[in-house]
């Protein structure tokens, strides 16, 4: 059985009570996933629910065209991806992959239902769940419609940071034109001069934050609004600037 200790590393299930832990702790695997493995499939029925620990992270990616897959949100230890969300086995309507590898908890969705006919605060933990991933979602449709190309490249770099913990992050221009929408003509440039005003290091398939309180007033603050839901609906889940210090 997986150790509490190890689903504790997931700040999602870190909010559950110990009682309710205990319902679906049995039910856990581990799963070590590489960088592009597929979590759910858009229109292919969800099966599990997939909680990434530590420094993990996934991403839901949406079609734009038959063309081009667009970053919708990203999912570090404060959430889970698949049927946390959709609560049974509905067609998923958007990708979800891992996009900084690292280790997973899986749930299926029949442990889950178990519980959740067991427990109310399940039911309850999952609603309040599932309000802030949309809270997100809609946060990052207005960013998407509304801000600059260097301001979403340098929230999305913040986000990153909050979820992996580091500064330094792994990722390529192609990766971040695809994820923002853009070319990678207009990441290079906004990546050129973020490095000239000294806030990043740019080198070959990563990115270093070198200035965390530049690279914030550079952002729109669409990161802050999503941190003041998830503390109003969630207190505790949304990763903390401590959480930076102790990785």
């Amino acid at each position: 059985m997986i150790e509490r200790e190890v689903a504790l590393q997931n700040r999602l299930l870190g909010m559950l009570k110990a009682e309710d832990l205990d319902l679906i702790l049995p039910s856990f695997t581990l799963h070590e996933c590489a960088p592009g493995k597929i979590l759910q499939e858009a229109g292919v029925d969800v099966r599990y629910c997939w909680f990434p620990l530590s420094d993990a992270a996934a991403s839901f990616v949406v079609a734009a065209d038959a063309n081009h897959l667009v970053d919708a949100a990203l999912v570090g230890r404060e959430g889970a991806v698949g049927g946390l969300v959709s609560f049974g086995r509905l067609p998923a309507y958007a990708r979800a992959h891992v996009q900084f590898g690292g280790r997973f908890l899986r749930l299926s969705l029949s442990a889950l239902t178990q519980a959740r006919q067991q427990s109310p605060g399940i039911g309850n933990w999952m609603s309040r769940y599932a309000d802030c991933l949309v809270a997100q979602l809609f946060q990052s449709a207005a960013c998407n419609a509304s801000h600059t190309i260097a301001q979403r490249l340098s929230r999305w770099l913040l986000a990153t940071r909050d979820r992996i913990a580091r500064d330094e992050i792994i990722v390529t221009q192609e990766q971040l034109g695809e994820m923002l929408g853009v070319g990678r003509s207009f990441i290079n440039r906004s990546l050129r001069q973020l490095g000239l005003n000294g806030i990043l290091a740019s080198r070959r398939r990563r990115i270093v934050i070198l200035d965390v309180d530049q690279l914030t007033a550079t952002a729109c603050d669409c990161n802050e609004r999503i941190r003041e839901h998830f503390d109003q609906v969630l207190a505790g889940v949304y990763p903390q600037e401590s959480d930076m210090i102790a990785a």
